[in-house]
């Protein structure tokens, strides 16, 4: 595999699809209350920083990292193409948003998920990565379904 990493492509027709499957599941899978996945257009602020993976120009997985000030960032939509799933790009989409991170001089990033089941992958996916638990940030509210993740850089 011949993977590269892409920053933008927000108005490429297959990220499109991936970012709307990816809105669609969270309001499936999340209440109301405690969904907070950004739909494309508000993926397009200047401090998101998007990025793709691809394997020979097919789209494996997508994420965001949102700069919060104060040397802290977030990692906002991160989902992988039900194609690539369980095939490590989950994994290349993370460590890319990571190294990006550090090379900015970021101390910190933060994460909120759901807790539900359909998020076991994700949450294993962040402990692996090293990241813990922590508490809320950035006006979101805690509760049952929400679940807060950092990493000390």
């Amino acid at each position: 595999m011949a993977r590269t990493i892409h920053q933008g492509e927000l108005d490429r027709d297959d990220v499109r699809q991936l970012l709307a499957s990816h809105v669609a599941a969270m309001h499936v899978h999340s209440p109301p209350e405690a969904c907070h996945v950004l739909p494309a257009d508000r993926l397009h602020d200047p401090a998101i920083t998007f990025f793709s993976v691809r394997d020979e120009g097919r789209l494996l997985a997508i994420g965001a990292l949102k700069a919060l000030g104060n040397g802290t960032g977030e990692i906002k939509s991160m989902r992988t193409h039900a194609e690539a799933l369980r095939q490590g790009a989950a994994s290349t989409i993370l460590r890319a948003i990571v190294a990006e991170a550090r090379s900015r001089g970021y101390s910190r990033l933060l994460l909120e998920t759901g807790s539900g089941p359909e998020f076991a992958a994700a949450t294993l996916l962040y402990e692996r990565a090293g990241f813990t638990r922590c508490e809320p940030f950035g006006g979101y509210l805690p509760g049952p379904f929400t679940r807060f993740m950092s990493l000390d850089l």
